[in-house]
């Protein structure tokens, strides 16, 4: 339905688009079921002549009906998901974790329905963490879904989980908060645009997620964080020499993120850094004394690079 006006009428909820002409401007309001059918074209005759813009009134209206086919398109369809693994760096020789299955909430239900099981090529599959470590990743799933609002991401750990110190594996039993037995669930709030794809990385935190009993054994208490390319950017660089062993942190108000340099290159990686000014600190080993380089700042989708630092003894 097509509503023509010369005056602004008031509607809760609507956009408003501006069209000028030489003898009038056009007001198109989108009502909030403007979907429906329902458009109000309000008319502002600017000189007298203003027949001239009601005859332009056809072409204008396909003007329009563009501009809303392209809003239509990014409200309807599908969107892509894409979930990584990442991981900080910790001084054993591996921790394996096995991954059972990852699930999406894209449902306004508060409770625990609403849950979608995304598709892994294999299932269940161990990963050893340290393989992931300084930029590296590994897809866990990847699926289409309905363009909208996602709430939830939940990652279902099994019970065959290792760790393997000084070259000996020895079992890592798996501890869970409470209330995340069916698997450890985490807020994403993301809005998805059809044909869009939205990449999210689980960055497991290896130092604080292994924790010893104190009896000689080791338990796994999974402490993670998420980021997505939208919401963060990436620290680089180059530490030498290799022979300084050293280890590297991004240190700010926000927390603390670590890397460990290639131990080839010496380069090293650390992603999904929240954007603002941050603090290096290298940490040095083997008698080299360790480097603070300051005041580095990071934004949204780009890598600041502190280019190559050598440490002294």
């Amino acid at each position: 339905m097509l509503i023509l006006s010369r005056s602004l009428p008031t509607y809760s909820s609507y956009e408003k688009h501006f069209l000028l002409l030489k003898t009038s401007f056009i007001v198109v309001k989108l009502w909030c079921y403007w979907h429906k059918g329902t458009i109000i074209v309000s008319l502002y005759a600017t000189k007298l002549d203003s027949m001239k813009t009601i005859r332009s009134l056809p072409v204008l209206l396909i003007l329009f009906s563009t501009i809303l086919s392209v809003q239509s398109c990014k409200k309807e369809g599908n969107a892509i998901l894409t979930v990584y693994l990442t991981d900080a760096p910790a001084d054993y020789d591996g921790v394996n974790i096995e991954v059972v299955g990852i699930q999406v909430k894209a449902s306004p239900d508060p409770g625990e329905g609403g849950w979608t099981t995304m598709p892994m090529a294999v299932s269940p599959v161990i990963y050893n963490l340290l393989e992931f470590t300084n930029g590296m990743e590994t897809l866990l799933s990847t699926m289409e879904l309905p363009a909208g609002k996602i709430s939830q991401l939940r990652l279902i750990l099994g019970d065959d989980n290792t760790i393997v110190v000084n070259g000996v594996t020895s079992a890592l039993p798996l501890e869970v908060p409470s209330g995340q037995e069916s698997g450890l669930k985490f807020n994403i709030h993301a809005d998805l645009l059809a044909g869009i794809e939205y990449k999210l990385w689980i960055d497991f935190d290896c130092v604080r997620s292994v924790v010893d009993n104190g009896a000689g054994a080791y338990i796994l208490k999974p402490v993670f964080r998420t980021f997505t390319e939208a919401t963060s950017g990436a620290i680089k660089g180059v530490i030498s020499p290799i022979d300084a062993n050293a280890t590297v942190q991004a240190i700010n108000a926000v927390g603390t993120l670590s890397a460990i340099p290639d131990p080839v290159t010496g380069e090293f990686l650390i992603r999904g850094v929240p954007d603002g000014v941050w603090s290096v600190f290298i940490d040095g080993n083997n008698g080299y004394l360790d480097k603070t380089i300051p005041n580095v700042t990071v934004a949204i989708g780009e890598v600041a690079d502190i280019g190559s630092i050598t440490l002294t003894q």
